[in-house]
């Protein structure tokens, strides 16, 4: 019985290397499909960036500062989730979480001022209705803020995982995963801080 037991296990490790190409497959054509998602939001508002109905226009209600931290919060972030993956490699658990909770605090810190900044500009009576540049603006902001707390929340459950389990074959998976989706969202975000805020500051 025991040699039996034993015979299973190189064909169950077998099986689950073989599961991790298709995850890793089957995750590229999520952010495809993310991808489009953006293309087509950046498109709506490369349209609708200049109809402004008589309110405000981007040079006068964007506060560049703000957003500078915010992007240097997630830019830092991905490079802290970096860090996670070297220590994933060298088998370093305490290290990896380390670093996942540095990178779960910068892109909280992200989300909490993304927030503020909305918060800021409904109470000054500058929400999505109020024109059709400000509607595609918080729909593109928002949808990526939306994935970040998704994102987060990964994360928070991925670092319980590890502390518990450890770096097991799926943790290791769930961790390079959520690394390529990451990146994506950084990679995104600097097309909202360049097309949205910056050119925005300057119309």
């Amino acid at each position: 019985m025991a040699d039996e037991a034993l015979s299973h296990v190189p064909a169950e490790r077998h099986q689950a290397e073989d599961t991790v190409p298709t995850k890793l497959f089957g995750f590229w054509i999520y952010i495809m499909s993310d991808c489009i998602l953006f293309a087509v939001l950046f498109a709506t508002y490369a349209v609708l960036n200049h109809a402004y109905a008589g309110g405000p226009t981007g040079k006068e209600i964007f506060d560049l500062r703000g957003v500078l931290i915010e992007t240097l919060c997630l830019l830092v972030s991905s490079f802290t989730y970096g860090l996670a993956v070297v220590a994933l490699h060298s088998q370093k658990r305490n290290q990896v979480i380390g670093w996942l909770v540095v990178t779960f605090a910068l892109g909280a810190t992200f989300v909490g001022l993304e927030l503020s900044e909305f918060a800021g500009l409904i109470s000054e009576g500058h929400g999505p209705g109020q024109s059709a540049f400000l509607s595609s603006f918080f729909t593109l902001v928002s949808t990526h803020g939306l994935h970040v707390s998704t994102g987060l929340l990964w994360m928070a459950v991925l670092i319980v995982q590890v502390f518990r389990k450890g770096l097991t074959e799926n943790n290791s998976t769930r961790l390079m995963l959520l690394s390529l989706f990451w990146h994506f969202l950084d990679i995104v975000w600097i097309g909202v801080f360049t097309i949205v805020y910056l050119m925005g500051a300057m119309q």
